[in-house]
């Protein structure tokens, strides 16, 4: 409100770039709801005042077209400015990611190989028991066929004394 009403004082001409300049924000705020109104009534106030004349008027055809080049001067080095940031930040985006994702991947490498190295020994383990229980079978089998051996023997001798 303060730059509309420096812009009325000085006679200057009301618009929403005039209002921003002077306020030192972004244009897309004058057109909010609330700073737009100001500004209509403003250009409205400014409208049906007689014409008496611009302080800095009349301008010369030369000055205009400075005006014009330098503004185009500053357009040209906010895109520029506005381009540099816009890199840098995606490059600073972009470092974030590579270092989150590093670590990550270097966090799930270091679990996935402890999950290898536990899985080996259980492997190892199961390999061990698997051969110990082979073994164990082997001489329970050896002890029924000698079992069943010595049982037919006593049949046998059984039989005979009958």
């Amino acid at each position: 409100m303060t730059a509309i009403q420096s812009l009325e004082r000085d006679g200057n001409s009301i618009t929403h770039t005039a209002v921003a300049r002077t306020a030192g924000v972004s244009t897309w705020l004058t057109y909010a709801e609330g700073v737009r109104e100001h500004i209509r009534a403003a250009q409205a106030r400014q409208n049906a005042r007689p014409t008496t004349g611009h302080p800095h008027s009349p301008l010369s055809s030369a000055a205009l077209r400075t005006d014009l080049e330098l503004a185009r001067q500053e357009v040209t080095t906010l895109r520029e400015e506005r381009d540099r940031l816009r890199t840098a930040m995606s490059h600073h985006l972009g470092q974030q990611l590579d270092a989150i994702s590093g670590q990550n991947l270097t966090t799930r490498v270091e679990e996935l190989t402890q999950h290898n190295h536990q899985l080996a020994d259980q492997l190892q383990q199961a390999t061990t028991e698997n051969t110990a229980l082979h073994a164990r079978v082997t001489e329970l089998e050896d002890d029924l066929a000698a079992a069943r051996t010595s049982l037919r023997r006593m049949i046998r001798e059984e039989n005979l004394d009958l």
